[in-house]
């Protein structure tokens, strides 16, 4: 059984880079699969790996300035979410691109799971999904409001065109883990919003705390590693991902003509070129022949 933590702190990291290699280390010390992301403004990622190996990086990272209380989230796996270790250093732990976003200086309100059902039932609230498309897709709140973007990136300017819609009305926010509720309340306060909340946790806080029987989430939550979705309770849901495009897709979804292992599925199929379905075609081949051999293919998680 592999422990999975998602994970995530802003704080300030006057040099970044000198945190990479000590971590990396630390991690493959322990066998530890996943991605870890660095930058100025903190941490983010999930990893997976023994409940030792699990603490002993949740330590070193809890050891780095102004992140003693970093919170975690941790869920289960029969197999390895990861197939290899990756600590990347970025501009941001999550992409805005709005350089006066600042979580450190204020969020919205912190909503615990067991107060969310209370909150966005209310007539007066509206309630964001802050994720991507394909990820809504997939699973949301019952009544949330779907931006329809394919990037955080892309919430600010959809924001813009879309407050008018909100006037006197309070703001409930979600996201998985929390991160970029983080980020979207406070670009919100900055933009006049008073009264704006988020779930505290995310969706798989929410989804490991409220009976399935007193849920308002309908369908599966996308998460970013080989076990694509989890659904109440955290378990892992039937969804499996493209490796051309990264999206979920179903099971029966592999029986549709559009879908080539590795190459294309229905929802993509039309994006690609030829030459990138070419070049797909060689990277599946020569992931069939790592696994062949009992070995990990770098393009894999």
């Amino acid at each position: 059984m592999y422990i999975v933590a998602a994970l995530y702190h802003f704080t300030r990291f006057a040099d970044p880079a000198a945190l990479r290699e000590p971590l990396l280390e630390l991690c493959r010390h322990h066998g530890i699969g996943g991605t870890l992301l660095l930058a100025h403004e903190g941490v983010n990622g999930t990893i997976a790996g023994s409940r030792n190996g699990i603490d002993a990086v949740l330590a070193h990272l809890r050891a780095l300035p102004g992140c003693s209380d970093l919170e975690h989230k941790e869920s289960l796996s029969d197999t390895p979410p990861f197939n290899r270790m990756k600590v990347r250093l970025k501009r941001e732990i999550v992409t805005m691109g709005q350089p006066d976003v600042d979580p450190l200086a204020g969020t919205g309100h912190y909503v615990d799971a067991a107060e969310w059902n209370a909150l966005i039932t209310s007539p007066d609230v509206a309630v964001i999904d802050t994720r991507n498309d394909y990820e809504v897709g997939i699973g949301t709140f019952e009544g949330a409001i779907d931006p329809e973007t394919k990037s955080f990136g892309e919430f600010p300017a959809w924001w813009e065109a879309n407050k008018d819609r909100f006037h006197n009305k309070r703001i409930a926010m979600f996201c998985t883990g929390g991160i970029r509720c983080e980020k979207s309340t406070n670009y919100l306060i900055g933009q006049g919003v008073e009264d704006v909340y988020h779930l505290k946790g995310g969706i798989l806080k929410y989804l490991e705390e409220v009976p399935e029987e007193e849920s308002t989430w309908d369908g599966e939550c996308f998460v970013f590693d080989a076990r694509v979705s989890v659904g109440h309770g955290l378990a892992e849901g039937p969804h499996l991902l493209c490796y051309a495009c990264r999206r979920p897709i179903l099971p029966e979804d592999r029986d549709r003509p559009e879908f080539e292992e590795g190459v294309s599925c229905h929802q993509c199929v039309d994006e690609k070129t030829e030459d990138d379905k070419i070049r797909f075609r060689e990277r599946q081949k020569q992931v069939a022949l790592a696994r062949a051999r009992g070995e990990k293919h770098m393009g894999s998680l």
